[in-house]
């Protein structure tokens, strides 16, 4: 049975509510009553072990209701069952991926493989942070093939918490996203051949957004003790950096992909902090980024 065929259907089996005005709270009410009744099944799963014999049958039953009142509260608010369902597989895949035949969950993005190799980012390279102290004060220098990139960086706060070293989320994104408009300014790589991209996708604008992003996420994981142990981030989170990318190219990565990329980017960010420095290494074709050591 098709679920649009199931909807039509269970909205046939409709009651008129007593009280007027109620037709759209009553199968609410009714599924948060289900999902309670479903609740105190399973308690007397866990109480009685095998001696509820029945729990296989209420099991079905319960579920079923769910189903039902589900049903019926879309149909109460004009949504298509068929339409819910489809858009919440395409939520949770772009969460959690689809694992494909070699194994990975998500698609490799090169938004630069139109271009010529000066304006591609490599597909693997190392970049080496490393301290030095000017005027007093302790700045970190990045390089990239013995290149400096960008300017010195200082952790800008009253109180130092290893700011400086944040290029290593701008350096996530290029590996797991493959984006990153900060760094392709950095290493020379702005897509100039194309006026319209350079401006747009490689320009002030997308530079500040992603430099948002970071302050963002380092500030979230600030509150989140440095992100130790956590294995997956708030959804409100990756979806709000998903709206605010929204008018770039990197629109397409979903939030599966930058939860992987703000997660493996911040395990390396707090082993380059530990150490004060050291080698981090990115293969856009694996989209890892890893610490080598100092």
């Amino acid at each position: 049975m098709q679920l649009s065929q199931y909807q039509t259907q269970a909205h046939g089996t409709v009651q008129k509510a007593h009280a007027e005005g109620t037709d759209a709270m009553v199968p609410i009410l009714g599924l948060a009553g289900e999902v309670g009744e479903l609740l105190n099944e399973y308690k007397k799963k866990l109480r009685d072990g095998d001696a509820h014999e029945r729990f296989p049958e209420r099991l079905v039953e319960e579920l079923g209701d769910i189903l039902w009142y589900v049903a019926e509260t879309a149909t109460q608010f004009g949504l298509d069952l068929e339409t819910v369902a489809n858009r919440n597989l395409s939520k949770t895949r772009a969460r959690w991926g689809t694992a494909g035949s070699d194994g990975t969950l998500f698609e490799s993005h090169a938004f630069d493989s139109k271009f010529s190799e000066d304006e591609r980012f490599p597909r693997k390279f190392i970049a080496d942070f490393r301290r030095f102290e000017e005027g007093g004060i302790v700045k970190t220098k990045v390089f990239v093939d013995g290149d400096q990139m960008g300017d010195p960086l200082t952790d800008n706060a009253h109180t130092p918490d290893g700011y400086q070293f944040h290029d290593v989320f701008h350096l996530a994104c290029v590996a797991v996203l493959g984006w990153s408009p900060v760094i392709r300014k950095h290493l020379g790589k702005k897509r100039r051949s194309d006026a319209r991209v350079d401006e747009v996708e490689d320009g002030g604008r997308a530079i500040v957004t992603e430099e948002g992003i970071s302050a963002l996420v380092f500030a979230y994981a600030c509150n989140h003790k440095s992100l130790e142990g956590i294995k997956s981030l708030d959804y409100d989170l990756l979806k709000a950096i998903r709206i605010t990318v929204s008018k770039f190219e990197v629109a397409v990565c979903t939030t599966g992909e930058w939860e992987r990329t703000i997660l493996m980017g911040y395990e390396v960010w707090k082993q380059v902090q530990e150490n004060q420095g050291g080698k981090v290494e990115l293969d856009l074709d694996a989209r890892t980024i890893c610490y080598l050591g100092m």
